[in-house]
C-alpha cells in the first residue's frame, strides 16, 4: 500500500519521537541495571531479581524497536532528527551493555532514586492507554498534544521522587500519631478478607480525600496550587500527571493518615496502589467510555472529565477520586447527557512550564475560587 505524502510524513515523525522517548527509556534501564542500588527503589529490586531474564528481554525488544522506529523515521522525513536520535539512543543502549548488562556497584543505601519505577510505568500505561485513546477516541487530538512535555515532566519527578515523596508523608505520621495506634483494633481489620478491606480503603480513603479536594477548590490560596492539575486544555491519560508538589503531599497524607490509624493488611494496600495507579489514569484519558449505571457509584472518564471542564455548569463538581456515590450525597454529582466543551481554568491559565507551574501559587494572584 502507497501512502500519501502527507500521511507518510506524519507516520515518520510520530515514529521519529515515539523511537526518542523508547530510546530514553532504554538507556535509563541500562543504567537501572548498572547501578541499581542507586537508581532502582528499594522495594522493587528483589522482584527485579526474582523475573531478571523478563526485564531483560524487555530491554531487548525494547532497544530492537527503538532502532526500527528510528530507521523508519529518517527514511521517511527529509529531516533526520528525530529518527537519528532514536537510533543513536538504541546503540548507545547497547554499548551500555544491552540486555546482558551487569551491575557496576553492590553496596546498599537507605535511599535510591525511582528511576525504574518512571521507566516501567510509563511503558506500561502508554502500551495501555495510547491505543486506547486511538480506539475509543473522545476528541480528535494528537498523541503528542500541547502540554504533553509539561505533563512528562511532572510524571518523572513524581516516580523519580517517590521515595522522598513517600518519606514526607509516612514520617510525620508516624511520628505524630502513633499514640492513636491501637493494635488489637487494627488486628481484627486485617483479619478481615483482603477483598472486604480493598473497598473498606477506598472507601475511607475517598471520604477524607473528597473533602480535601473540596477545600482545595474552595480556598483561593490552596486553589493556586491545585489550579496546576487543572491547568491542562485537552484531557489525556499523561495529563493525569500534572500536579503541584504541594497538592501530591497534602492529598497523599490525607489519605495515608485513616490507612495509618486502621491497620489494613499489606495485601490489601498493595492492591490498592495498583488499583489507583491505573485508575487515576483512566479517568483522565481521552475515552468515550460512560458506564451508564456504573458511573453514578464509581468515577469514571464522564464523571471526572465534568471535573475537569471550564464549562460554567460543570465547576466545583464531582471531587470524588473513586466512588462518584460520594458526590451524589453530597449533593456535588453532575453528569447530564452530554460531554463538557472544553478544558482548564476560567480566568487565570498558570503557565506551560514545569518550574513556572511550580512558582505560580506563590506568586501574586486575585485569588478566586476558580481563578
Amino acid at each position: 500500500m502507497i501512502l500519501a505524502p502527507a500521511r507518510r510524513i506524519d507516520l515518520g515523525k510520530r515514529a521519529g519521537v515515539t523511537g526518542g522517548l523508547l530510546g530514553v527509556l532504554c538507556v535509563m534501564a541500562e543504567f537501572c541495571f548498572l547501578f541499581p542500588h542507586v537508581l532502582v527503589s528499594n522495594d522493587g529490586r528483589a522482584f527485579y531479581v526474582e523475573h531478571l531474564e523478563v526485564f531483560r528481554g524487555i530491554l531487548q525488544v525494547s532497544i530492537v524497536t527503538t532502532f526500527l522506529l528510528g530507521t523508519f523515521s529518517v527514511m521517511t522525513l527529509r529531516s533526520k532528527a528525530h529518527g537519528g536520535i532514536a537510533m543513536v539512543l538504541a546503540m548507545v543502549a547497547l554499548l551500555l551493555g544491552g540486555s546482558e548488562a551487569e551491575p557496576l556497584t553492590h553496596t546498599p543505601r537507605a535511599m535510591s532514586a525511582g528511576l525504574d519505577f518512571f521507566a516501567l510505568d510509563l511503558l506500561v500505561l502508554g502500551l495501555v492507554f495510547i491505543p486506547m485513546e486511538r480506539l475509543w477516541g473522545l476528541h480528535e487530538q494528537k498523541i503528542f498534544r500541547t502540554g504533553w512535555q509539561t505533563d512528562l515532566k511532572h510524571f518523572f519527578v513524581s516516580h523519580v521522587g517517590v521515595q522522598l515523596i513517600s518519606f514526607a508523608v509516612l514520617i510525620p505520621v508516624q511520628v505524630f500519631l502513633s499514640w492513636a495506634v491501637k493494635l488489637e483494633f487494627q488486628a481484627h481489620v486485617a483479619a478481615q478478607p483482603i477483598w472486604l478491606q480493598f473497598f473498606e480503603i477506598l472507601l475511607v480513603i475517598d471520604l477524607v480525600s473528597y473533602w480535601v479536594h473540596r477545600a482545595f477548590h474552595t480556598f483561593g490560596w490552596m486553589w493556586n496550587f491545585h489550579a496546576i492539575h487543572h491547568s491542562p486544555l485537552q484531557m489525556d491519560w499523561l495529563a493525569s500527571s500534572r500536579s503541584h508538589l504541594v497538592d501530591t503531599l497534602v492529598n497523599r497524607f490525607a489519605g495515608f493518615v485513616p490507612v495509618f490509624l486502621l491497620g489494613f493488611h499489606p495485601s490489601a494496600i498493595y492492591g490498592y496502589l495498583v488499583f489507583v495507579s491505573f485508575h487515576a489514569v483512566y479517568i483522565h484519558a481521552n475515552v468515550n467510555h460512560r458506564w451508564p449505571y456504573l458511573r453514578w457509584i464509581f468515577a469514571t472518564p464522564e464523571f471526572h472529565h465534568w471535573h475537569h471542564t471550564s464549562d460554567d455548569e460543570g465547576i466545583d463538581k464531582n471531587f470524588a477520586v473513586f466512588l462518584s456515590f460520594i458526590d451524589v450525597i453530597f449533593g456535588t454529582a453532575y453528569m447530564p447527557a452530554h460531554w463538557p466543551s472544553k478544558y482548564g481554568t476560567t480566568k487565570f491559565q498558570p503557565p506551560e512550564t514545569y518550574l513556572g507551574q511550580l512558582a505560580y501559587p506563590f506568586q501574586r494572584h486575585q485569588q478566586t475560587p476558580y481563578g
